[in-house]
């Protein structure tokens, strides 16, 4: 019989341990000597809330499932019929395949086809690595298309310190700037988080903060990246997510009101703000196939803390 999120590639290094799934090329474990990173989903379980999965060629909502791009006005199916939403891409239940399984790294790829509502064909890759430093995510997308083509990139893993629930862990995220949102979910503004609720530049315990919205302006080291942290003051165990230059956006999510609320944080890289097919800010433009710039690559990782 077959999992329902098809073939596993185990991989481990550096006292690091992960899955990823045939199915959408999803992270379904991630632990750290025997302790959990990430909250994934079971062998007998297809990925739900979104877990471990990648949200290409947009993370996030788009509005209607509709945007005009190079001179097509386009129109997607609503993942998201209960608010007029299409979700997360069209690659998370695709059957993607293995390039190369070492004992450390896993490769694996698929070809997007032009369809309706999307009439460019991308080659996708995404490698997950584990070392020393723990996991790391590179995901790349390739037009293959004769015309530029529109391109964002999110994935979607839960951050878990013990078995739940966050409120009493302290969460770091070096965010300046937080996006707002209608009753669709859809954002419509963005403010300062200075000193407010959703201030968390200094490490604070997340206690009943409800969280289900987008990060932008990053603070950034000396590399480039950003990270987040969620850390048990107790223990004073934790897990780290960070993400590179590439990655202009974080999605925090609580899952307040879903399966799982509050048992661990969703912490999601996204290269561009939610509906960004429509508004234009961020998204990558991929130059025609066989020309520079046709291809847009972005790295993220997670990593315990002690």
């Amino acid at each position: 019989m077959l999992a329902p999120s098809g073939d596993q590639f185990e991989i481990s290094g550096g006292g690091y341990r992960a899955v990823v799934t045939e199915c959408g090329a999803a992270l379904r474990e991630l632990s750290y000597a025997g302790r959990p990173l990430v909250d994934g989903f079971g062998l007998e379980e297809h990925s739900w809330g979104g877990r471990g999965q990648l949200l290409v060629p947009w993370p996030n909502r788009l509005t209607e499932g509709r945007f005009s791009f190079g001179g097509h006005d386009l129109v997607l199916p609503l993942t998201e019929p209960e608010l007029s939403n299409a979700s997360h891409g069209l690659v998370r239940w695709a059957a993607w395949t293995l390039e190369e399984h070492t004992a450390h790294s896993v490769s694996l790829t698929y070809r997007l086809m032009a369809r309706t509502g999307w009439p460019w064909t991308l080659d996708l890759h995404v490698v997950h690595d584990l070392s020393a430093d723990g996991l790391t995510v590179t995901v790349t997308a390739t037009n293959m298309s004769p015309e530029e083509a529109p391109y964002a990139a999110g994935s979607h893993p839960y951050l878990c310190v013990g078995s739940g629930p966050v409120d009493q862990l302290e969460l770091t995220l070096p965010a300046a700037t937080a996006l707002r949102t209608d009753d669709y979910k859809r954002a419509v503004g963005s403010e300062p988080v200075d000193g407010g609720e959703l201030d968390f530049r200094v490490s604070r315990p997340l206690r009943s903060t409800v969280l289900d919205t987008a990060f932008t302006d990053l603070e950034r080291d000396e590399w480039g990246r950003a990270t987040t942290t969620l850390r048990d003051p107790r223990s004073g165990e934790g897990v780290s997510l960070w993400v590179d230059p590439t990655w202009t956006h974080l999605q925090v999510f609580t899952a307040d009101g879903a399966p799982g609320a509050r048992r661990s944080l969703a912490v999601e890289p996204m290269t561009a703000p939610p509906d960004a097919l429509r508004s234009g800010t961020d998204l990558v433009v991929l130059a025609p196939a066989g020309s520079p710039g046709d291809e847009h690559s972005g790295s993220w990782g997670i990593r315990a803390v002690d």
